[in-house]
């Protein structure tokens, strides 16, 4: 046996011995290079193949998931590729990428020659020899500069019931959409990877194509090591992270969910992280976008929850239009990233931690048609969110499941107070898409003066009665409500003194950081005074 031999052989032992080989999928061959060439080109007459004559397109990007070349004048491209490589181009502006039968982009080829290794979810069928032209289909279509795009946060059904639940509670509201495109920022299923092509189908129906974001619930937990994880996923929708250009904005999905095995009892969990070989991707994408374009970042766990994310700090801080959304925690919450996190850049990084479509776990009693009310443990309502994109700027709308896009806001404030406790009684507002950044008021009546409301982040008292009460039904059919947390989104104040008894208006308005305005109201009665009692803003009188 020769040295090159006796080489891969102790490799593949140790492989083996650690248990991180892919099985017979992966042996040496995941490890040899190869270098893929191809072209990519305006199918002229769609059919998804180069024929003779079609146009190939210089200067689109295209990656291997670790470097980014561009095409040639030709439209050609060459990259380096190993046993288990997903090639992708880079969507360009003014140009769209196939579209599977189900609406999610296709703009990717899987060279994985002997398949995925074997798991309780089927991943990839062996893809055989790398072909001689590995070539990618491109379609032109108008994108200007203004346009909306959808985000799920976490559908996360358990099974076909919790989909049709999204189908009737969200999908139905959203057809006719006038979006370019949505994106589910992770944890598209429950743990059972074989619903994919069901949850796609539904949500097909918007007609507009969708992204997906990689979850801790969307991969294969019987894995044994990160790079396996994401085998499943990867047969359904390709790459875990890429990148693409809609109008004048870069879109950068990220893979933040890392699979850990611990070699002493074989069990496995999650964390946030990003990883050495999707750091250089991203180092490597980026360097080619401008720094007057917005990015957008585009993952699943929070930002600050991410362990390498103080290298990815370095690579957007300096860039002056840059924002990243997430989802994961099962709460609305717009974060300013400053220098406590570790942040160099001259002004906080915003990033959005995205409600939830399946709010706290699709949790509560049902409502008339069946739908638990998932009440986010925020106080906010199950939802989505439409982000309006215009050139550098954004601004985000949120979306109530089932409500009226007017739904903004929750008012608590007692529906019965005495003229003599007015002024010890509580108004408290949950502003749904509020932050630090907005300015909320309140004005009884309809003339007067707006009086600013005290921001003050804490539990939500409406809903933290909400969950005790339906919580504590014994023998109920329903799941149980998680507990309340913090919610960055309150507003205090005190009803005013000299109330005349007699039923009354109480309205308030909020400007969000992005100049949004909303309005609501709530009617109060206002009775003759009441000596030695005190109502606080749930209704509960105290003596």
């Amino acid at each position: 046996m020769g040295r090159s031999s006796l080489t891969k052989l102790l490799v593949v032992l140790l492989l083996v011995s650690s248990g991180q080989t892919y099985g017979r999928a992966e042996s040496i061959t995941a490890k040899e290079s190869q270098t893929a060439t191809g072209y990519v080109f305006y199918d002229a007459n769609n059919n998804r193949q180069r024929d003779a004559g079609e146009q190939g397109l210089a200067c689109v990007r295209v990656s291997n998931g670790r470097e980014v070349v561009c095409t040639d004048e030709n439209g050609l491209y060459q990259l380096p590729v190993t046993g288990d490589t997903i090639l992708f181009v880079i969507k360009p502006q003014g140009w769209r990428t196939p579209l599977s039968k189900n609406l999610t982009p296709e703009f990717y080829y899987i060279h994985k020659p002997n398949g995925s290794p074997k798991s309780k979810y089927a991943g990839v069928k062996p893809t055989g020899p790398l072909p001689a032209s590995v070539d990618f289909p491109l379609y032109p279509q108008k994108e200007p500069a203004e346009f909306r795009a959808i985000f799920f946060g976490d559908p996360q059904p358990r099974d076909q019931k919790e989909i049709d639940y999204i189908a009737h509670d969200v999908i139905e509201d959203l057809i006719g959409t006038d979006a370019s495109f949505g994106v589910t920022l992770g944890d598209i299923l429950f743990n059972d990877l074989s619903l994919f092509q069901s949850q796609a189908r539904g949500i097909a129906l918007l007609g507009i194509p969708w992204y997906n974001v990689i979850g801790n619930h969307d991969i294969n937990f019987d894995a044994p090591n990160d790079k396996l994880s994401d085998e499943t996923f990867e047969r359904e929708y390709g790459p875990a992270y890429y990148s693409f250009d809609y109008g004048t904005v870069h879109f950068i999905t990220l893979d933040d969910v890392e699979w850990t095995v611990s070699e002493k009892d074989k069990k496995g969990k999650y964390q946030g992280g990003l990883g050495i070989e999707q750091m250089e991707f991203i180092r490597n994408d980026l360097k080619q976008i401008p720094e007057d374009q917005l990015v957008v970042l585009m993952m699943h766990i929070p930002l600050v929850n991410v362990n390498d994310r103080q290298e990815l700090y370095r690579l957007i801080e300096k860039r002056p239009f840059c924002m990243s959304i997430s989802g994961h925690t099962h709460h609305h919450e717009h974060r300013f990233i400053t220098k406590a996190d570790g942040w160099r850049g001259p002004k906080p990084h915003h990033h959005i931690i995205n409600v939830t479509v399946c709010g706290s776990w699709w949790s509560g009693t049902p409502d008339e048609r069946g739908i638990p009310h998932t009440v986010m443990a925020d106080g906010a309502p199950n939802g989505y969110s439409i982000i309006r994109f215009d050139g550098k700027e954004y601004n985000l709308d949120f979306r109530a499941a089932g409500r009226s896009e007017k739904y903004q806001m929750n008012i608590m404030v007692p529906e019965e107070v005495a003229a003599n406790q007015l002024v010890e009684t509580d108004v408290i507002v949950n502003v749904f898409n509020g932050s630090e950044r907005s300015k909320v008021a309140m004005l009884i009546g309809a003339v007067g003066t707006w009086v600013p409301m005290e921001f003050r982040p804490g539990i939500d008292p409406g809903f933290k009665k909400l969950s005790e009460t339906e919580n504590s039904v014994k023998d109920k059919k329903y799941r149980s409500m998680p507990n309340a947390k913090k919610s960055t989104h309150l507003w205090h104040a005190k009803l005013p003194a000299g109330l005349k008894p007699g039923t009354h208006l109480l309205r308030v308005r909020t400007v969000e950081m992005d100049g949004d305005k909303h309005q609501s109201g709530r009617v109060i009665r206002v009775v003759p005074a009441r000596p030695d009692e005190k109502t606080t803003a749930t209704g509960v009188t105290e003596k």
